[in-house]
């Protein structure tokens, strides 16, 4: 894969200043938005298959796998976990995947902004929780859009489980970094992070390709 990516060009040298009343805001104002019905089917299809393979089996959630790259190999590295892969588009879930998925996987096309409500509704714990180089939304302007900035934030956080997110932003795992002590009163770090291996994820392949610098957050919400 050709290391043609970008860098990250934002007028932000740091945490944003609104950050911290954004974060107050959400945990004192619950998400009200409706939850559309084929986000319903989604997981409820997503439980079906966990449950016909192994009933009450630890989950982990790979939100936004996009291609799915990750999603196999986290299958993969837990075999006794079933390893749920979200993603808006039809088109990245269904892209390059082998004739036969693990039987502990399975990609749903849903919004993550409803399948973490319905998650959380239906008193839901994951095992391990996955956020892999999100879109940063580096604007200024833009803070709502990141994900700790988004009124679903708490909901996220009350899955629990252990939560890793990597991005080639470092601004943007500082910032959850502070959300999430904000929000629960964990302490949680931005790490400088390169991968042993094999990339997670295309994303991960072609940023490193790219020369970009790489950082994870990893902290158990239990």
């Amino acid at each position: 894969m050709a290391g043609n990516s970008r860098f990250i060009s934002s007028a932000q040298s740091g945490p944003h200043d609104d950050l911290a009343a954004l974060v107050h805001r959400h945990l004192d104002h619950p998400f009200r938005k409706p939850i559309l019905d084929y986000n319903r089917q989604a997981f409820s299809a997503a439980l079906a298959a966990r449950d016909a393979w192994n009933p009450g089996a630890p989950l982990v959630l790979d939100a936004g796998c996009g291609v799915g790259w990750s999603t196999l190999r986290l299958a993969e590295r837990y075999p006794d976990h079933f390893v749920i892969g979200v993603d808006q588009s039809s088109d990245r879930i269904g892209r390059g995947k082998p004739l036969a998925l693990p039987a502990n996987a399975l990609f749903v096309r849903a919004d993550l902004v409803d399948l973490w409500r319905l998650l959380r509704a239906a008193d839901i714990r994951l095992a391990r929780h996955y956020v892999l180089y999100p879109n940063p939304w580096p604007k200024i302007g833009h803070l709502a859009r990141r994900w700790h900035g988004h009124a679903v934030f708490p909901d996220l956080l009350a899955l629990g489980g252990v939560f890793e997110c990597r991005s080639n932003w470092r601004i943007y795992i500082e910032e959850l970094a502070i959300a999430i002590g904000l929000a629960t009163g964990k302490v949680a770090s931005c790490q400088p992070w390169l991968p042993e291996g094999e990339p997670l994820t295309p994303f991960e392949k072609k940023y490193l390709a790219s020369g970009h610098a790489l950082f994870r957050l990893v902290v158990d919400l239990d």
